[in-house]
């Protein structure tokens, strides 16, 4: 691999029009740009189309991760001055690893409270990359707790309110974690799902909790210096196993989002096998990387100089990648997590 690679080679201009605010109606009626990552040929279809581009045989890889409703907003007890607070990571029954603001009114031993006192918690210590681990104190069951008094912890570039939280969950959404979406999988319905499975295709899940971490910004100018925050991931055997035959039998492996695509990559032996784990990656993917289960991918638009344009660089090469975008651009297409999406293949 390259020992310099500029973000700032990463980086590409988008009218703020084209961000998606709100997620439109009918989940699958997305646009989507198909691009074929080996002749850098793509071609404009709907999302209701993607059955089409599925062969028998081939093995659709989901992320199950639910988006827990992880924004905090409460005051600190002593001063009640308004403070904010993102779940990122539970430890234990009671402490979570948490992002919170202002970060220097939150200090260990700092005490906050959150609906007239419903939650409690006392900051209990701090981690090098400044995110707390708070100790949360409250009656009940904490997950019906944070149901009624969290929000979902939209991206910074929505700024309209969520009208319907089940918008940023996708519809096969099943194991609570995640502080945001894994936002491919929300064009799919459980209609495609069922038509993709009658094609003869085979669909899976695998659990990947996505991390704010991984929309942070690359903020170093050489990406190689930029560090990835860990998110725990989790395949079963028989995951793993199915997987494994599809690649044995000459098939392709098809993840939807990044994320999936991340999890599979953390998980591959260097002999191109899935093995089951429950475990933490910080992969981190970018042009030179050499893929070893990942045939073909569903995925959003990417916000310029992210982590995730440049996996999707490295996938599918970096000038195909930005002529693709900038014909999306020219159509309007609309980006980001409620936008509309692209099938590498």
């Amino acid at each position: 691999m390259c020992e310099n690679i500029k973000t700032s080679d990463y980086y590409y201009d988008l009218p703020k029009e084209l961000i998606a605010q709100d997620p439109i109606e009918d989940r699958s009626a997305s646009r989507m740009m198909v691009l074929n990552r080996k002749t850098g040929e793509f071609c404009h279809s709907s999302f209701k189309e993607i059955t089409e581009l599925l062969e028998a045989g081939d093995c659709l890889v989901l992320n199950d991760t639910k988006v827990i409703p992880a924004r905090l907003l409460g005051s600190k007890e002593d001063t009640l001055a308004g403070i904010e607070v993102f779940l990122l990571k539970r430890l234990s029954d009671t402490d979570w690893e948490c992002l919170v603001r202002p970060g220097k009114k939150l200090k260990p031993g700092a005490r906050v409270s959150f609906g007239d006192g419903l939650l409690k918690g006392e900051i209990i210590d701090y981690k090098e990359d400044g995110n707390r681990i708070v100790r949360f104190e409250y009656q009940g069951v904490f997950e019906e707790i944070l149901s009624s008094l969290g929000e979902m912890p939209l991206p910074p570039y929505i700024t309209h309110k969520l009208k319907d939280k089940n918008r940023y969950q996708t519809v096969y959404a099943k194991n609570e974690g995640s502080a945001a979406a894994p936002t491919a999988g929300l064009h799919f319905t459980k209609d495609i799902l069922d038509q993709i499975e009658a094609k003869g295709v085979k669909v899976t899940y695998i659990t990947l909790h996505v991390g704010l971490g991984t929309f942070r910004p690359v903020k170093c100018d050489n990406i190689l210096e930029h560090h990835m925050h860990s998110e725990h991931y989790r395949i079963t055997k028989e995951v793993a196993d199915t997987i494994n035959r599809v690649k044995a039998n000459g098939h392709r492996v098809i993840c939807v989002g990044t994320t999936s695509l991340r999890t599979l990559e953390s998980a591959a032996d260097p002999d191109g096998l899935i093995r089951a784990k429950d475990d933490d990656t910080d992969i981190f993917i970018y042009p030179g990387y050499n893929f070893k289960i990942t045939d073909g991918l569903i995925t959003n638009f990417h916000l310029p100089e992210s982590t995730l344009i440049m996996l999707v660089s490295a996938f599918a090469g970096k000038d195909n990648v930005f002529k693709a975008y900038e014909a999306a651009i020219e159509e309007k297409y609309r980006f980001f997590s409620f936008g509309d999406c692209m099938a590498i293949l």
